[in-house]
């Protein structure tokens, strides 16, 4: 049985959050496409709902772009310890 999610390791975090980050930016410009269609057919009410949507789309992505920094440095650290710890072991068995 596999239960393998996105989240057993960091590049699967980080492939997860850049697939989010695209459907994400998918889902922004249709709703700019939705508040242009609103404000020529003079939708008020519709167009300030579509608008409170783009504002929220937009605090997500500031959230879901500072994750991919997050996770980025984290396989960085990573990579950098993983090697501290090879080149000890290394050392150890000259």
């Amino acid at each position: 049985m596999n239960d393998r999610t996105p989240f057993d390791n960091i590049e699967g975090s980080h492939e997860y959050v850049a697939m989010l980050a695209e459907a994400l930016g998918e889902a922004r410009r249709e709703i700019e496409q939705e508040v242009a269609l609103a404000e020529k057919e003079g939708a008020d009410r519709r167009k300030q709902a579509l608008l409170l949507v783009s504002y929220s789309l937009a605090k997500l992505n500031l959230h879901i772009t500072s994750s991919r920094r997050i996770l980025n440095d984290l396989r960085s650290l990573r990579r950098l310890l993983l090697a501290e710890r090879q080149s000890k072991v290394v050392r150890t068995e000259d």
